[in-house]
């Protein structure tokens, strides 16, 4: 059967036949296997989505590259790339109940065997195969509130995985339950809509349901599935992982390379137990690039909504704030504002470097700048920076991501005010 047909639900597989005309979906026949050879073909396509139809271990097709630009972003939000930041910033603060739980059907079932699946080894040194782009849905063992937050999962056997969790949410929930002796239940969700996925990567505070951020992008018509082994429900996916994350056990976890294409180091880590999966027809297995533009721009994107609103609170003229591709959507920021007063830009900086700790690089521009367009980033750069327009903050602590960091954590940090000046702008006129 051909991997793009959808049947009822099938809420990924729809959204790709939305765009299929709009962008371009390359199809691999040949058999790929999932060591190093398949990351090969994805690394030569970098924008593009990319389905390998012939997997050598598996018979799963492997599917990559759903929210790789900000253009597919924005369709599955339904909104201009320009609105990207805003749209967020409004599910954020406006999460919707989600209403419509139903029993898990319209999948198949069995007992866990996860070398079923096509998952990737992506690089030489990586410390196995691992899942990157499944998100784990569990609940506060307190409060019952649900968390949705991707996280990599390192392959260990048939029925267990090595889960890398940063201190945030999941991880305050895998403590909670640690320390009264029990495993933590949860789900692992692979293959879903893009505007899911992207909700699992948001910032929202502890008490807030990601789920519900999700359900606000899909206009309050988000169904969730309950699942069989654990009390835990899940949005429409390819495929459905049950399991617990268990009390007690850690284990080598890595190397893995992140965001910056630089190996992260060897960890102790928790360890996934899995009890059960749950396959659509003909399941595509999704698959995030490590230091792809993918896992740039999921890891990314949520954390300009944090930057606009502090820069905003600053100085209400902002429009727009993009975390940049070259910066690994992680460590250099372009701000644009209409400038009302001088020394509105230092501060915007300084706003900008505070909201988001990682933050290396803030260029800020007027808003006769496309800060989409690093040409013309450039340009304010080049014509309009002087001396004085450079904030250097020596010290400061910045992002574990960077290799350039000192040993104890701190790096350099630089502002550049590259707007015009108020009193002499017709002189920074540019020709229409």
């Amino acid at each position: 059967m051909d991997p793009l047909t959808s049947q009822p639900g099938d809420q990924m597989r729809k959204f790709l036949q939305s765009i299929k005309d709009e962008f371009n979906i390359i199809r691999i026949k040949r058999k790929v296997s999932t060591h190093i050879e398949a990351a090969e073909i994805l690394r030569e396509h970098p924008r593009e989505i990319v389905i390998l139809e012939n997997i050598k271990e598996s018979n799963m097709p492997v599917i990559s590259g759903i929210c790789n630009t900000r253009e597919k972003i924005s369709r599955a939000l339904n909104c201009k790339k320009e609105n990207i930041t805003r749209r967020i910033i409004q599910a954020m603060d406006n999460p919707r109940p989600i209403e419509d739980i139903k029993k898990l059907e319209g999948y198949h079932s069995q007992k866990a065997d996860l070398k079923e699946l096509p998952i990737l080894t992506y690089y030489e040194k990586d410390g196995g195969p691992y899942i990157t782009g499944g998100a784990i849905i569990a609940k506060d063992p307190e409060t019952s509130i649900r968390n949705a937050s991707i996280h990599r999962m390192m392959l260990l056997d048939e029925r267990h995985l090595a889960v890398r969790i940063v201190p945030r949410h999941l991880y305050n929930y895998y403590k909670k339950a640690e320390e009264i002796g029990e495993d933590l239940p949860i789900a692992i969700v692979i293959g879903m809509h893009p505007a899911t996925l992207l909700a699992t990567t948001t910032s929202v505070p502890i008490d807030v349901d990601e789920l519900e951020v999700a359900n606000n992008f899909h206009n309050g018509k988000l169904k969730l599935f309950k699942c069989e082994k654990v009390d835990i429900e899940v949005p429409e996916a390819e495929i459905i992982i049950e399991g617990r994350i268990l009390a007690d056990e850690r284990t080598d976890e890595g190397p893995f390379v992140d965001l910056t294409g630089t190996y992260d180091i060897i960890r102790k880590e928790p360890i996934i137990e899995v009890e059960r999966i749950h396959f659509k027809d003909n399941p595509l297995y999704h698959a995030i690039l490590p230091a792809g533009l993918e896992h740039k721009l999921l890891q990314g994107l949520p954390q300009e909504p944090r930057i606009f609103k502090a820069v905003e609170n600053t100085v209400p003229s902002v429009k727009n704030v993009i975390l940049t591709e070259g910066g690994c959507c992680w460590l250099h920021a372009i701000v644009s504002m209409k400038k009302q007063a001088e020394g509105d830009a230092k501060n915007v900086i300084m706003a900008a470097l505070s909201a988001h700790p990682s933050l290396k690089h803030v260029v800020v521009v007027d808003d006769d700048i496309n800060p989409f367009d690093l040409e013309d980033v450039e340009y304010a750069i080049a014509t309009r920076v002087k001396d004085d327009d450079i904030l250097i903050v020596r010290g400061a602590r910045g992002s574990s991501l960077d290799p350039s960091a000192s040993a104890d954590g701190t790096t350099t940090k630089v502002g550049l005010d590259a707007t015009k000046p108020l009193k002499e702008s017709e002189k920074f006129e540019r020709i229409a």
